[in-house]
């Protein structure tokens, strides 16, 4: 099921595999790759995965998810990881990828768009839903990518 990370570098940062995780058909979860963005030297600048297929959870909070340190922001490091998980996505046979992020996070809404997807719709979040019931979020931003 789990691919070879090993291509996943471009010329400023690489994404090191952590763990993978199976899915959970009754929760709802999708197997995911998690991974460490880095720079050439190896410095861990944040995280990032990346969620396989597709259901409600995944449209609500997305196929990828990241992270940036503080003092690393501002380079389109998160954007750049993106691009090379889309590439994994690929090989995956997936069709197209779903990003999420709050309205008001605008930096995560500039980081959807560097990597060229564009926003679907902002949606109020169902009242069962885990990031709701858990973070008290309550609108998502949908932003979608096409690979084909």
């Amino acid at each position: 099921m789990f691919l070879d990370t090993s291509f996943l570098v471009n010329d400023e940062i690489q994404l090191r595999l952590k763990e993978t995780v199976y899915g959970n058909i009754e929760k709802g979860w999708v197997p995911t790759y998690h991974f460490a963005i880095c720079d050439k030297q190896g410095r861990q600048m944040g995280d990032c995965d990346l969620r396989i297929g597709h259901n409600l959870n995944t449209y609500y909070g997305g196929n990828i998810g990241y992270r940036i340190y503080e003092e690393y922001r501002g380079h389109h490091y998160a954007g750049k990881a993106c691009l090379l998980l889309f590439e994994l996505a690929k090989k995956h046979n997936m069709d197209h990828l779903i990003i999420t992020c709050n309205p008001d996070n605008y930096a995560s809404r500039k980081t959807c768009e560097y990597a060229g997807c564009h926003l679907v719709e902002i949606v109020e979040l169902p009242e069962d839903n885990d990031m709701r019931i858990n973070s008290g979020e309550t609108e998502k931003c949908i932003y979608r990518i096409d690979l084909r």
